[in-house]
């Protein structure tokens, strides 16, 4: 038993028709959207490259970019098709390529659907993509006489001011690194003498965070450094006090903000999904309705129209027959070029006769 069988008189098929050539056009432009999202995601992810360990991030706009552009390249297609479809002779030439274009347009679907999954499940290889370029450009933020790293500084701290965030996890990183470039520090110092000393690898390390931490809307003026030194400051405890400086952490900033994009934008390409599968439907009943036609030379009588010959089981035992065949099919070639392989290599017996 055919699935969603439908019965069509002319008048319905030049509805269909006429409906599938609009609701095609409206998917080419959920295409631009597509493609607009992935171009907007790419150049948001480019701004912070520097913080970023690796480029799989990009994985998620690229796939949206070429989403974009199939989408426009197949609805424009066959947007093409359902209004040829109107004229039966202009419809002859087409009926050839409607299943292997069909075929496609399931492939299609199925690609759309898998990078609307991504776009959901992108947050935990995003964490550790910031985590690690976090980590690293913290400790080139120093660096700002170094060439090719001369500008983490100011990243860094446009980053921190942005997003209202401090250090990679919380403001404490910035105690683990020297973030200060040692052009600034008087080595004659036995205070600056001291905390070289103090730690094996020679750093100078501070419990203080760099400007781009500072809350501006505290009323008190930026503590920033000597953080942890209750004394250094009046009326202040820094593990009661809620200090002035941004809490929350750049990863988790970036993080929240980069995800909840991409969550977005792959609810966007789930109802662009589902619109795309009922068009796929109904120039599958277009199809299916014009090719049952009993009399092409009377464009009125009526036909059938159906989304699967069979129905869904039927169906797909049916494809695994074929997938069975084809793996036969394939093993009896194989057999046959190794028979006639050793045939090949077989030499014939010489008879000497003295």
């Amino acid at each position: 038993m055919a699935l969603l069988k439908v019965k069509f008189n002319q008048k319905k098929r030049v509805k269909l028709a006429q409906g599938l050539w609009l609701m095609n056009w409206f998917s080419v432009f959920a295409g631009i959207l597509v493609f607009s999202m992935g171009l907007f995601l790419k150049i948001e992810l480019r701004k912070r490259s520097e913080v970023m360990d690796n480029s799989e991030s990009h994985f998620v706009p690229n796939s949206l970019i070429l989403m974009g552009i199939l989408s426009c390249a197949f609805n424009g297609f066959a947007g093409k098709i359902c209004y040829d479809s109107l004229d039966p002779a202009k419809f002859a030439k087409w009926k050839p390529l409607l299943k292997p274009y069909l075929a496609l347009c399931c492939v299609f679907n199925m690609l759309l659907f898998f990078v609307a999954l991504i776009c959901f499940l992108m947050r935990g290889s995003l964490e550790s993509t910031l985590a690690q370029g976090l980590k690293n450009g913290m400790k080139f933020y120093r660096d700002t006489d170094t060439p090719g790293r001369c500008f983490m500084k100011k990243t860094i701290d446009m980053l921190q001011i942005e997003f209202k965030c401090c250090g990679n996890n919380g403001y404490k990183d910035w105690f683990e690194i020297q973030w200060i470039s040692n052009r600034y520090l008087d080595f004659s110092s036995k205070e600056v003498k001291d905390r070289i000393k103090s730690n094996v690898d020679g750093r100078y390390l501070v419990d203080g965070v760099p400007f781009s931490c500072c809350n501006p809307s505290s009323p008190r003026p930026c503590i920033q450094y000597q953080v942890t030194n209750n004394s250094a400051h009046y009326s202040y405890d820094y593990q009661t006090e809620e200090l002035n400086l941004w809490r929350r952490g750049c990863r988790e900033a970036l993080l929240n903000y980069y995800s909840g994009m991409m969550s977005s934008m792959g609810a966007v390409i789930l109802l662009v999904w589902l619109f795309e599968m009922s068009v796929m439907v109904g120039l599958r009943l277009l199809h299916t309705s014009l090719e049952s036609i009993a009399n092409p030379e009377d464009p009125e009588c009526e036909s059938e129209g159906w989304v699967l010959e069979n129905s869904l089981k039927d169906t797909f035992k049916s494809a695994l027959e074929n997938l069975k065949k084809l793996g036969k099919f394939n093993q009896v070639e194989a057999g046959a070029e190794g028979a006639e392989g050793e045939e090949g290599g077989k030499t014939p017996a010489i008879t000497t006769v003295s």
